[in-house]
């Protein structure tokens, strides 16, 4: 089940490059509004302090929330943007019902970021892009409407990496397509999730993802 409008979210944000191995929940917030594939929800508060959290864009989220039966019910998102109501208004993104379990799945850091990658589908089309957004559990990324991408599909990925110090590299990996939909300018924004990746090739996008948060939040 979907959480509602004025549905209290106990939250813990990724700041370090993998979540810890027993999380905490040491914020709360709560859902204002509800529109299409996004929530917004009021500026995280700390339990113990009583201070607000300032989120980036790209922030990964694992979020608690227990429904009137005491039935507690856990899913991970990510920051998407931000709206100045009568109140600041954080957007994350919407998860899809059965992305929402009654046990906490692993997550990880994902950071805003442009990055080439060239892309395999199965059906033997190739094309390069930028990606939207990079994460320890999946890439997302903008392309023509054109190609084939649908939610189940299976492509094959060559990412490029430029590290802080100067190196460049790559990480190769085969993901499944979790959601395609349909820009207002004819193209397509895709998300997907890692399968089956070798570790080493995840810690590539990892470090790259942590260089990239020490980044925002020295500015």
């Amino acid at each position: 089940m979907l959480p509602i409008i004025n549905q209290i979210l106990h939250i813990q944000i990724a700041s370090s490059v993998e979540a810890a191995e027993e999380p905490k929940f040491e914020y709360k917030s709560r859902i204002a509004d509800d529109r299409g594939d996004n929530l917004f929800i009021e500026l995280p508060l700390h339990e113990a302090t009583g201070h607000y959290k300032r989120l980036l864009l790209g922030d990964e989220l694992s979020i608690l929330f227990i429904t009137e039966n005491g039935v507690k019910h856990y899913f991970n998102t990510h920051v998407t943007g931000f709206e100045e109501d009568s109140i600041k208004l954080i957007r994350i993104q919407k998860p899809e019902p059965q992305a929402i379990t009654r046990t906490q799945r692993r997550h990880y850091l994902r950071v805003a970021a442009e990055l080439e990658v060239a892309v395999l589908t199965s059906n033997g089309d190739r094309f390069t892009t930028l990606t939207d957004d990079v994460g320890g559990g999946g890439i997302s990324f903008i392309c023509e409407g054109s190609w084939q991408l649908e939610q189940g599909c299976s492509i094959q990925c060559w990412l490029l990496l430029p590290y802080k110090n100067g190196t460049i590299d790559h990480a190769s990996f085969k993901a499944e397509i979790v959601r395609a939909n349909q820009l207002t300018t004819g193209r397509s924004h895709v998300m997907t999730k890692y399968v089956d990746m070798p570790d080493f090739e995840r810690q590539k996008i990892i470090r790259y993802c942590f260089e990239r948060q020490l980044e925002f939040r020295h500015r």
